[in-house]
């Protein structure tokens, strides 16, 4: 172990670490099963473990004083949920030279069946990579699974997003569904989450 985070994590808390974060400077690193305030706690010692720089996104309305201070601490990024969501997310890559962000496409801890589609938007536009990680309380792994490059056609990349996540549990199974309802039907604009 690197880290006192990756001692927490392993020899105490009796999780494994499976595969390793990619060489590269950017990506949206997305990361499910959500299902429980618990996957953050484990995430962090993770990341930490791996020592990856990573931001998050939260609301421009939470960073007010003292909640600004706090916001920054914990690595958010300010973000205005607009139509202009998926520019403004492209443009902070544009203008780093190093950057992360993890993403939780299931927006939720209930049972969701129809992912926030943002992530992919996100990635195709910056040109960068998704990394798909993941956090399995059955098996108590933790760690990467795939990293996706090939960012043409969404429905393409969300069936392997599914298989990927196929045979992973989050701390609570019936809150977590790789299902994928009403495509045809539902139609999506990429500047809205």
């Amino acid at each position: 172990m690197k880290t006192i985070s990756g001692y927490i994590l392993v020899n105490i808390l009796g999780w494994k670490i499976i595969g390793d974060f990619p060489d590269i400077k950017k990506s949206i690193v997305i990361c499910a099963p959500h299902t429980s305030y618990f996957d953050a706690f484990y995430g962090k010692l993770y990341l930490n473990e791996k020592g990856i720089k990573y931001n998050i996104l939260s609301k421009k309305e939470l960073f007010y004083f003292p909640m600004n201070l706090v916001m920054k601490i914990i690595g958010s990024i300010p973000v205005t949920r607009d139509k202009k969501f998926i520019s403004q997310v492209v443009e902070i890559f544009q203008n780093k030279d190093e950057l992360h962000i993890i993403l939780c496409p299931e927006g939720h801890l209930r049972k969701i069946t129809r992912w926030k589609k943002g992530y992919y938007y996100m990635a195709k536009e910056a040109g960068i990579p998704i990394v798909v990680s993941f956090i399995d309380y059955r098996k108590k792994e933790i760690g990467i699974k795939k990293i996706i490059v090939e960012l043409d056609d969404y429905d393409i990349v969300r069936n392997q997003v599914a298989d990927l996540y196929s045979d992973v549990s989050g701390k609570y199974p019936e809150n977590f569904s790789t299902e994928i309802i009403n495509k045809q039907n539902f139609k999506y604009d990429k500047n809205i989450n």
